[in-house]
């Protein structure tokens, strides 16, 4: 007998119910059409992501959901039949289908090829999944409306072309079972509407840093200074151009003269800090272990004792470098370097504070808010400059959508995402940052306290000046930060 024939006889041997077609409809459709999509994968005729979460998860559930109805199905039928196994057998499939032979019955031999046809399938199933899983697409797609901004804010980051399970799963068998108990839980959060609004941070199930970020970073390349030139613009009637330069400090090897702020990751450096609250914004006590043996605690005289720690923990890249993807930027930053790149025309009149109230904007939707930035500018300038509304509308125009789309990558009211929701600890221009650790208020018993001196990270050239190096110059004795320029300037001769 053909194979055909008896999988023809075996399919309606199971099909003697309902419970039984339905599983042989799921079963047999589910394989057909995984391998369908599959090939149109292959061929490239589907690329869309959405596309695998039917491939490698609805279609394996449903697969499996079938298999499970067919002994449902039978168990039903000798239930309803009262009759005996063998004789439903016989009767179902015929004798010559349970005879016996030299490799079984012919019904023994159906049911152990496609015993492994399922097998195999389910292999390839849970091998593709696994793979699509850890693209991300995936991440990024699956659960749109949580993900959705952090996948934004990755297409645009240093890290684009990383994938998310480098920095979030890591290596080894057990970072994977980790991180798929806690995509359950997600998965669990998501449909039962349990998870936070925003998502907070840090995340705390991240591998350690020498796992991730030192596959790529080695803390022993650190080394020399990196030259930092910012360029703001003031909110003047027609702004203008101020600098900061910088040189960062960014050695590690604490036997060398320069060390800079890598120092911290340093080997043989151990920098151990008790934080008070969930953000690892408020530190409470710092102790170090540093590379010639010895050990120094500093207390934060500012936090009362009696204030319990919430966490421990020793510091490594992410302390600093907590948006390494994804990066939420500030509106300032926005503003300054379309301008300077040229995108937004810096002879209109408040053109620079016009665009920043713009991007201000705060709606209860984000579809509201993106019509109320593309609006602002014309509305502005129709009130109160009508000759460049009605000279210059298309570069208002212009201006107006490229703030709405930067705005759509960074606010999300439906997640409570709005300007400053993420703040970056590197540095220290919208938030504390360095300065949660390096203040005057983190002092040892004997009486020494944390750097906390300008130098220390780095070399001031500028600080919004009007020239990019105007500390390197004497300073003007009649202007009210020439005791600032002079010691900036020493420092550096």
């Amino acid at each position: 007998m053909k194979f055909s024939s008896k999988y023809l006889q075996f399919i309606r041997g199971v099909s003697q119910n309902a419970i039984g077609r339905i599983g042989v409809a799921l079963t047999t459709s589910a394989f057909f059409m995984f391998l369908l999509m599959e090939i149109a994968r292959l061929t490239g005729l589907i690329t869309n992501a959405y596309i695998g979460l039917i491939s490698y998860l609805a279609l394996p559930i449903l697969f499996i959901l079938g298999l499970v109805l067919l002994p449902i199905g039978w168990k039903r039928l000798q239930k309803q039949s009262g009759r005996p196994t063998n004789e439903l057998l016989k009767e179902t499939f015929e004798s010559s289908g349970v005879k016996g032979g030299f490799a079984g019955s012919n019904l023994f031999q159906t049911i152990t090829i496609l015993t492994l046809v399922n097998v195999l399938f389910m292999v390839l199933a849970s091998t593709q999944t696994l793979q699509f899983m850890d693209e991300p697409e995936f991440c990024g797609t699956a659960c749109h409306t949580v993900m959705n901004p952090e996948w934004q804010t990755y297409q645009v980051s240093a890290h684009a072309n990383v994938k998310c399970v480098s920095c979030h799963v890591g290596e080894g068998a057990e970072a994977l079972l980790e991180s798929k108990l806690n995509g359950l839980w997600q998965m669990i959060s998501l449909s039962f509407d349990l998870y936070e609004r925003p998502i907070p941070t840090p995340v705390h199930q991240l591998r350690p840093a020498r796992e991730t970020c030192e596959k790529c970073h080695w803390p022993a390349k650190h080394y020399g200074d990196e030259l930092i030139k910012k360029v703001s613009y003031t909110n003047e009637e027609y702004t203008q151009a101020q600098y900061t330069t910088l040189a960062i400090k960014i050695d590690a090897d604490h036997g060398s003269d320069a060390v800079g702020v890598h120092w911290h990751i340093d080997e043989g450096v151990s920098v151990t800090y008790d934080a008070v609250d969930d953000q690892r914004s408020k530190i409470k006590s710092i102790h170090v272990d540093y590379a010639d043996g010895r050990s120094q605690q500093f207390k934060n005289n500012r936090i009362d004792a009696d204030t319990p720690v919430l966490e421990s923990r020793e510091m490594d890249c992410v302390d600093c470098h907590n948006r390494a993807t994804h990066v939420y930027r500030q509106p300032e930053s926005i503003v300054d370097e379309l301008i300077g790149n040229g995108i937004i025309p810096d002879d209109i009149p408040y053109i620079r504070r016009e665009a920043l109230d713009a991007l201000r904007t705060k709606s209860a939707s984000k579809e509201k808010g993106l019509e109320q930035v593309g609006r602002h500018l014309l509305a502005f300038y129709k009130k109160h400059y009508p000759d460049i509304f009605y000279n210059r509308s298309d570069d208002l125009e212009q201006v107006g959508d490229i703030l709405k789309t930067r705005y759509d990558t960074y606010i999300h009211p439906g997640m409570n995402i709005g300007w400053g929701a993420y703040p970056s600890h590197l540095g220290h221009d919208n938030n504390q940052g360095c300065f949660r650790c390096h203040n005057e208020n983190m002092v040892s018993e004997d009486g020494s306290k944390v750097a906390y001196d300008c130098t220390v990270c780095h070399d001031i050239f500028a600080f919004e000046s009007k020239s990019t190096y105007a500390f390197m110059t004497p300073a003007d004795s009649t202007h009210p930060e020439a005791a600032m320029h002079d010691y900036l300037r020493s420092s550096k001769f």
